[in-house]
């Protein structure tokens, strides 16, 4: 800043116009007038309240009974029996959701992301002064359609193939569909550009990046919750329910025993916390694991049925992940638990590598968050749910979770899917088509796989 300030001094007039009385008063609103946290710099001085920015403080929105029931309770244990009540009302709903089934899990996954987008959008709304800024949330909208649009276009074509190949709009929406995405986001960042206004470059450049960070954040990580949940509503179900485990039990865990700061940017975090709930979420996904694994409806992929015309989830053959298996323990353990094999899920052990995750590594989302809204001087993305604050406060470590866990399964568990392959197979060209039957005859008959019958009617 002073650097361009130094330059405004002489030479092209245009330039000493960016630099004008209008847009440096815009810096100043933005607190880019002063800043730095440097080891060097004389406490306070970052912080002044000329840097603070003008975000309206969090409205307590606690229920009126609620209160009511509550109020000969100090704030802390007040505030203790507002989040366990509100906790056990939001885990009822999960599993509600649960039961109706996959589409009910997507519009959910796809509200919360909507939700989501508009907290942070709104905070950056406030904080850089935005109000006067041209088509700013229009075409913070119109970005957030513009990536649905993409992403959910592509899981259309990747598991919607039979509908597909029924409707002929579909079919031409689909071949052409990334080009139709590019063109809709080319829209978009004409219009950002034609809005340009000399007095606020600065700031709209400030907001364009704020709202393609936000869609990176929230949006593709929401793309891939819905990924794993195709995979089988075990990989959607336990990944958020270990999060959730671990927000609960490090919360009682430091709320009752803790002592011991865990980390600057979350002051109430403590270690009694973190390890507490590091071993409760481990042998809760152990054991809930293996609870799932027994039924189909949990176990297997969520695809389209052609005939049923729905998501079918209820019939298959289970993969070897959720088949029961004899392993025998080390020597060690057999000589401390006296068992020399013990019968497992193989989902279990990869529960515990899920576990882990979400315990010693899930949480430093939170503390990403805490860093964020302290950098803004917020308690909450928003105050949407009393005693939680905001949705994206509930989310900001289930997100990372989900990119972790559809990283894990692309690693270590999927392998090639042949109902993919069919439906790629389906859209060519019949010459395409018969030109790899012919190619995979002749290598299955090479590899002796053909039946005689096959061969003789050749």
């Amino acid at each position: 800043m002073t650097e361009l300030r130094k330059r405004g001094g002489g030479g092209d007039p245009d330039s000493t116009e960016n630099i004008s009385d209008k847009e440096t008063d815009g810096e100043d609103k933005l607190g880019l007038g002063a800043e730095g946290e440097g080891e060097g710099e004389v406490e306070g001085e970052g912080d002044s309240k000329a840097d603070t920015p003008d975000v309206p403080p969090s409205v307590d929105n606690t229920p009126e009974c609620l209160n009511k029931a509550l109020e000969g309770l100090s704030s802390r244990w007040k505030n203790w029996w507002v989040r366990g009540i509100l906790s056990l009302t939001m885990i009822s709903g999960f599993f509600l959701i649960i039961y109706l089934g996959p589409i009910m899990l997507i519009l959910v996954v796809m509200s919360v992301q909507i939700k989501c987008f508009h907290e942070i959008i709104t905070i950056g709304y406030r904080v850089y002064h935005s109000y006067e800024l041209p088509w700013f949330r229009t075409l913070s909208w119109y970005f957030l359609v513009c990536v649905n649009y993409f992403f959910y276009g592509e899981t259309v074509a990747d598991y919607f193939g039979a509908l597909v190949q029924r409707e002929e709009p579909l079919q031409f929406l689909v071949r052409y569909h990334r080009f139709i995405s590019f063109a809709l986001y080319l829209a978009g960042f004409c219009m950002f550009v034609l809005s340009l206004v000399k007095k606020h470059y600065r700031l709209q450049f400030y907001m364009f990046a704020w709202t393609h960070v936000t869609l990176l954040i929230v949006v593709t990580q929401s793309h891939l919750v819905i990924q794993n949940l195709f995979e089988g509503m075990i990989w959607f179900i336990v990944p958020i329910s270990i999060v959730i485990c671990n927000d609960i039990m490090a919360y009682l865990f430091g709320f009752f025993f803790g002592r011991t700061p865990l980390i600057k940017l979350s002051p109430k975090k403590t270690w009694e916390g973190f390890i507490g709930g590091f071993f409760s979420t481990v042998f809760f996904g152990f054991i809930f694991a293996y609870l799932l694994s027994q039924y189909q409806y949990f176990v297997c992929p969520v695809e389209y049925s052609n005939e049923r015309g729905r998501f079918t989830s209820l019939e298959c053959e289970p993969s070897e992940l959720f088949v029961m298996q004899e392993y025998t323990l080390p020597a060690m353990v057999q000589n401390i638990l006296r068992w020399r094999t013990v019968n497992l899920y193989p989902f279990q052990i990869h529960s515990i590598f899920l576990s882990s995750f979400a315990s010693l590594i899930g949480p430093f989302g939170g503390f990403f968050a805490s860093g964020f809204k302290r950098a803004f001087k917020i308690k909450d993305f928003a105050d949407t749910i009393p005693g939680h604050g905001g949705i994206m406060d509930r989310f900001d470590c289930q997100y990372l979770m989900a990119t972790f866990t559809h990283v894990y399964i692309a690693s270590f568990i999927r392998g090639p899917n042949p109902s993919k392959v069919l439906q790629q197979l389906l859209v060519l060209q019949p010459e395409q088509q018969l030109s790899i039957f012919n190619t995979l005859r002749n290598h299955l008959r090479e590899k002796g796989m053909l039946p005689p019958a096959v061969l003789e009617a050749q």
